[in-house]
C-alpha cells in the first residue's frame, strides 16, 4: 500500500452533558406528547412536531466522529454527525505544523503556556489504539488529535525535526 495515504476514524465520546441533553429533550418532547393526547390541544401539537424536530437536531449534535485523512503532506479533518452529515473542519500542511508530540511529552514544555485557538478533534481522552497528540501549527492554532502509532509515523516520516512520539 503507498504510505502517502493513511485513513483513521475517532468517535468523539458522549459525556454527561450530551447524554443528560438527550434524556431531557425526549422526555419533554414525550410528556408534551401525553399532554397533547389527553389535552386535544392543536398548539401542543405543533408543539411536539417541534419539539421532535428540535430532538433530532440535539442527536444528530451528540453523535460526532472525526475522518483524519492523510495524502500528500496534507492531514483532511472532516466532522461526521450521526454517520449521515459530513463537514469539512480544517486541513493542515505538515509543511506547516511546528510540532506534533504526545499530550504528555515533555518536548511541548515550552509551547503550553502559547496563547492559541484550540481545536479539539479528539475523542476526549487516549484510546485503546491511539493516543492524544498535540499539533501547534503556524504560531496561532493547536489541535487535539487522536492518533494511531502508524497515523503519527507517517507524518513524521515527512517531517522528522517535528514529529515526536515518545
Amino acid at each position: 500500500m503507498n504510505e502517502s495515504y493513511k485513513e483513521l476514524l475517532v468517535k468523539r465520546e458522549k459525556g454527561a452533558k450530551e447524554a443528560m441533553l438527550r434524556i431531557v429533550s425526549v422526555v419533554f418532547t414525550v410528556l408534551l406528547g401525553f399532554m397533547t393526547l389527553l389535552t386535544g390541544n392543536i398548539y401542543l401539537f405543533v408543539a411536539v412536531i417541534v419539539l421532535g424536530v428540535l430532538d433530532y437536531f440535539v442527536f444528530q449534535w451528540t453523535d460526532i466522529e472525526y475522518e483524519y485523512l492523510y495524502l500528500d503532506k496534507e492531514i483532511s479533518v472532516d466532522k461526521i454527525m450521526a454517520k449521515t452529515r459530513r463537514k469539512k473542519v480544517t486541513t493542515i500542511d505538515v509543511g506547516k505544523i511546528e510540532i506534533m508530540a504526545p499530550e504528555k511529552s515533555h518536548q511541548l514544555d515550552s509551547y503550553r503556556r502559547r496563547e492559541t485557538k484550540v481545536t479539539d478533534l479528539s475523542a476526549g481522552h487516549d484510546l485503546p489504539e491511539q493516543k492524544l497528540y498535540w499539533v501547534f501549527y503556524e504560531g496561532n492554532k493547536k489541535f487535539l488529535m487522536n492518533l494511531t502509532e502508524d497515523f503519527a509515523k507517517t507524518i513524521k516520516g515527512i517531517a522528522p525535526r517535528k514529529v515526536y512520539m515518545d
